[in-house]
């Protein structure tokens, strides 16, 4: 059974329940009521009549009628219960009957009976002793027959019937409203959550009143739902990752083939030519010689920036400690001049003060040589490199500048991606790694790298790296 019509049943009972109790506990009162109406009536009336008599007054003429309205009937008797007076309303077979008169007359005190009269309606009688200064009047008796109330009762009974039943039927119909108005927010939830599916969970369910219950659940539901919506959106950012590092591994992979693919080759070919015929020409065997061990330096290194990337990539532990960025700054432009010779001048400017940060030394150095090797590389002879170490807000900023050839503003963000090269220009040796090992090194560190560069008036590299170390 739906809820609205469980809900209605048990209003309409509870309803039903509170209707019957008042209509008896009204029907009870209404009849005590009037039956002690009937009998308030007779007790008034019979010591109204007793009074009279023993005023030494007969019951006669107005007296009579005012004593007899609304059916009373008055009776009295002598010691025998003989009857000396009687109305013209008292019911048949009334005289010959013993009622409260003999309890009267016995206890010298009022005394009051219900008597059954053949198959008519039981008749209340009250009977009030009397002393007359003189005549035989002995007891009066005043009474009055329940039909007229029984009557009463019973159409009163029928119409309280009635306005029950109306009333439950009413309530049985403002009950199944009710329910349907309290449970109207329900369908809307429900039907708002059907269109819901696993490929849009941006729609949420309708709130009418966020204060009671069903608001309260559309609330929690509407929760759930950001919650799903926002778990849903990491793990599709995540596939997408994986599927951006699968492919870059792919790439990764083909380029490296590609670019070990040459030097090998070389070795191979120099080797069959020893190997054939170079040994018998002293001077093409030295050649071949020098070149084979210039591929295989070549090679070696190659494979070293692979390493390189693969244990960065694999998140390897930084050895973090805190110490100066100008030492290994001076270390690192120190062992450049000596590889640059006279080809270009290389000026360092020194921080201005102690420049102190937590990093790994080794990582650090090995990201600044990158970044000297490349100025020196692509810096025509007699040109000019210039490094300076500073601090900057939370980060300390490694700056390399020279006076090279420069690159178009266009392929900048191109320049830290694994085994990009620009042009025949700057291919100068080496296969496109360095700079990506550079932007690994700071990025691990919490930081970064950035390039700047013109055509013809060469290129700026900054390398930032938080004073405090990386964050996680």
């Amino acid at each position: 059974m739906p809820i609205r019509w469980r809900l209605t049943l048990f209003i309409a009972l509870v309803i039903g329940a509170i209707l019957l109790a008042l209509g008896l506990a009204l029907l009870f009162f209404v009849q005590e009521a009037l039956l002690s109406g009937v009998e308030d009536t007779a007790r008034s009336r019979a010591l109204e009549a007793a009074e009279t008599m023993e005023s030494g007054e007969t019951l006669e003429g107005e007296e009579t009628e005012r004593l007899t309205l609304d059916g009373i009937f008055v009776v009295v008797r002598d010691g025998e219960g003989g009857i000396l007076t009687q109305t013209v309303n008292l019911p048949s077979r009334m005289e010959e009957s013993e009622t409260a008169w003999s309890q009267a007359l016995q206890g010298g005190s009022p005394a009051e009976d219900t008597v059954e009269i053949s198959d008519e309606t039981p008749v209340y009688v009250y009977a009030v002793p009397v002393d007359p200064a003189e005549g035989p009047a002995r007891v009066v008796e005043a009474g009055q027959s329940y039909e007229a109330t029984h009557g009463t009762i019973e159409t009163f009974g029928k119409v309280l019937i009635a306005v029950i039943l109306g009333a439950f039927l009413l309530s049985v119909g403002g009950a199944y409203l009710l329910a349907r108005a309290a449970l109207s927010p329900v369908g809307a939830v429900a039907a708002s959550a059907r269109k819901i599916t696993e490929s849009d969970l941006s729609d949420r369910l309708p709130v009418t009143n966020p204060k009671d219950e069903i608001g309260g659940l559309a609330s929690t539901i509407n929760g759930l739902l950001s919650r799903l919506e926002a778990a849903f959106a990491r793990r599709e950012e995540a596939l997408r990752k994986q599927e951006e590092a699968l492919s870059s591994q792919r790439r990764f992979a083909a380029d490296a083939s590609h670019e070990l693919r040459t030097p090998l080759t070389n070795i191979e070919g120099y080797s069959e030519m020893l190997k054939e015929w170079a040994l018998r020409d002293p001077e093409t065997a030295r050649e071949s010689v020098d070149a084979i061990g210039d591929e295989s330096k070549r090679m070696r290194e190659m494979v070293e920036s692979l390493l390189s990337l693969a244990r960065g990539d694999e998140g390897a532990p930084l050895e973090l400690e805190s110490q100066d960025i100008d030492a290994v700054v001076a270390d690192a432009v120190r062992n450049a001049r000596a590889a640059a010779g006279s080809k270009v001048t290389i000026k360092y400017r020194l921080p201005e003060g102690k420049l102190v940060a937590a990093f790994d030394r080794a990582r650090v150095h090995q990201a600044i040589s990158i970044l000297l090797d490349n100025a020196i590389k692509y810096t025509p002879e007699g040109g000019e490199v210039r490094v300076e170490a500073r601090e900057r807000g939370s980060r300390a900023e490694i700056v390399v500048s020279d006076t090279g050839v420069g690159l178009p503003e266009e392929q900048l963000p191109l320049v830290f991606e694994r085994f990009y090269r620009v042009d025949k220009a700057r291919t100068r040796g080496g296969a496109g790694l360095g700079l990506a090992i550079a932007r690994q090194i700071a990025e691990a560190h919490g930081g970064g790298i950035e390039a700047q560069s013109e055509p013809g008036r060469g290129s700026t590299f900054v390398l930032r790296i938080p004073l405090s170390g990386p964050t996680s």
